[in-house]
């Protein structure tokens, strides 16, 4: 079985599919990135659906890369009688998704295996296969999808296989598309032509960045990535590309990332403006906006790609989970919890949109306000936290700081802006929830912010108190938590989120996970703020010698194993990516 690390991605900006080192399609939702997969091998089995393209001999060995700054995915397979390359991408949609794959002999001959075993309804059900007008039909209820190739494929019962020889410059296309079963047959794309098309919205979308020389191909790399997790019909961006890969091998602490966090929003939209994706912070400011508009009291933490609310969670029997890791699960329970810290996400996010070229509508205020007086009555309830703990609220520190955040950016609204609100009673409860944060939530004993008030525990989030403006870099307190978290929450060079035994059952999940690579970030960030650049660099470098050989990160790191786990690739390591290159090197944009 591939590695979590041997996966590469592929998509159209509205899906996704997971191409392992193997030459196998493992991993692919059509149409959308939370549709159900038709390809799930990857949390299970080969007879859960996959699509291999591979040579026959065991002994060839694959090197990848990217083509350029694009996302067309380029294997070359060298075997004692020949090499081969194999292109694989997804054409920006057209009229239907379509994933193409171009086999090109380099030198010598290569006989080749394309094996494919498609599986709807998340590997569970298998097509009816027939042939017409020279292609490979599979249809299963609303779903159809269509192989055209020239190559002579042979069908057993649900799968189509195909066995056939490249010789040095020639050339053999495949192509996959998918539509709904009782719409007509789309139109045949040219793989060719779909190359070029694919390799020139790359090139050109890439060209448009403003990113740190020093570090341009891993925050490019980053910035790509975060583009092809986009849902482009609605300005979304999905957390992660896949469900259930698990924080820790074997583990039960598998979640469904295929949605959209609110508490996101404001730094990939920094991200974004930073690096000069105008359009795309917009689109991703108006998904917000609809999301939230409504009764605050609903607010969620996480929505579907279109801002759809009900995300129900529920575990797939038939899939044993990546390496036995169960259960499989689709959807989110935590769109359930109160999670406090998102009022002042969104505030934040809100606040930044206004103060950039991007700015926002003024009648959006209404929206903020009705979020402010939410805030006001229900700043000091416990909640669950922005690591979605499921072992029950607490008062967390991160959480009322973010509360105090949603104040700190009104009351600016107010001053700066000109805005109208009740600015005195803002200041008020700003100053009242930074006293009780600093009384509460802060260990004189150990000169620490800690996890929760009276807790025991750190928690990487209170990395963030500088940066969100609640205390000065340099405030003794800020050092001292910074150093704590160094002590107690590094684990072989890089950054737990917390640990969950240092007071009982913080997060009511068994078992425990790996470091967390967006912590880690934060502390490059917290040290460079201090002053300890070099010490920040050697950080920042050592995560990025994590990326795996085309320059992916998922959300987590297995110290022991010394392998890449949970979902892949994750947007929320990668956001991080660039903002703590930036961090480091702000002054040394390139076009």
């Amino acid at each position: 079985m591939n590695r979590i690390e041997d996966y590469a991605l592929i998509g159209d900006t509205q899906t996704a599919a997971l191409v392992g080192r193997d030459g196998s399609i493992d991993w692919l939702c059509l149409p959308a990135f939370d549709s159900p997969a038709c390809f799930a091998a990857l949390l299970g089995d080969e007879g859960n659906g996959r699509w291999l393209l591979a040579p026959v001999d065991p002994s060839a060995s694959c090197r990848r890369r990217y083509l350029d700054e694009t996302l067309v995915l380029e294997s070359t397979w060298d075997s004692p009688s020949g090499s081969v390359q194999v292109l694989d991408f997804m054409p920006p949609r057209g009229e239907a998704p379509d994933v193409v794959r171009i086999v090109r002999g380099l030198s010598g001959q290569v006989e080749l295996r394309s094996r494919l075993r498609l599986r709807f309804d998340y590997g569970h059900i298998a097509p009816w296969l027939r042939r017409l007008d020279g292609q490979i039909g599979a249809v299963v209820g609303p779903d159809a999808v269509w192989l055209r190739t020239p190559i002579d494929v042979h069908l057993d019962r649900s799968t189509a296989d195909a066995t056939f020889t490249v010789r040095a410059g020639q050339s053999v296309p495949f192509v996959l598309t998918w539509h709904r079963s009782y719409r007509p047959v789309p139109e045949p794309v040219d793989a060719e032509q779909s190359l070029r098309d694919t390799t020139g919205f790359w090139t050109q979308w890439a060209g448009r960045a403003r990113v740190p020389s020093r570090w341009r191909e891993p925050v490019m790399r980053s910035l790509i990535t975060l583009k092809a997790l986009t849902y482009q019909p609605s300005g979304g961006i999905v957390a992660a590309a896949t469900t259930s890969l698990p924080e820790r091998l074997g583990g039960s602490r598998n979640w469904d990332y295929r949605y959209c966090w609110l508490r996101d929003a404001g730094y990939t939209l920094q991200t974004l403006l930073d690096a000069g994706y105008v359009t795309e912070a917009k689109a991703w400011r108006e998904w917000l906006l609809r999301a939230v508009a409504g009764d605050p009291a609903d607010l969620q933490v996480l929505y579907s790609l279109s801002g759809r609310r009900r995300l129900p969670e529920w575990t797939v029997p038939w899939l044993a989970g990546y390496q036995g890791s169960a259960p499989v699960r689709v959807g989110n329970a935590a769109a359930e919890q109160f999670q406090l810290d998102v009022w002042g996400e969104v505030l934040d996010t809100l606040h930044r949109a206004r103060v950039s070229p991007i700015g926002i509508e003024e009648d959006a205020w209404d929206l903020q306000t009705s979020l402010l007086e939410f805030l006001e009555g229900h700043w000091c309830d416990p909640d669950t936290g922005l690591w979605e703990v499921r072992g029950g609220p607490r008062q967390f520190v991160h959480s009322k700081v973010m509360a105090w955040a949603g104040f700190d950016r009104a009351v600016s609204a107010v001053e700066r802006r000109g805005l109208d609100g009740p600015m005195e009673r803002w200041r008020a409860l700003r100053k009242q929830i930074h006293d009780e944060v600093c009384a509460r939530g802060f260990d004189p004993d150990r000169n620490t912010f800690t996890q929760f008030y009276g807790s025991h525990g750190l928690d990487a989030a209170l990395l963030l108190i500088p940066q969100v403006g609640f205390l000065p870099a340099d405030d003794p307190r800020v050092v001292g938590t910074v150093e704590a978290i160094g002590r107690e929450l590094f684990r072989d060079g890089f950054l737990l989120r917390y640990d969950p035994d240092a007071d009982g059952d913080v997060d009511g999940q068994p078992g425990s996970e790996g470091a967390f690579l967006a912590c880690t970030f934060w502390y490059a960030d917290a040290l460079a703020l201090l002053g300890r650049r070099a010490e920040a660099r050697a950080v920042f470098e050592r995560l990025l010698a994590l990326r795996n050989d085309v320059g992916l990160l998922s959300e987590e790191y297995d110290t022991t194993s010394r392998q890449l786990v949970g979902n892949i690739p994750q947007a929320y390591s990668h956001v991080f990516l660039v903002k703590t290159a930036r961090h480091l090197e702000p002054d040394t944009p390139t076009p």
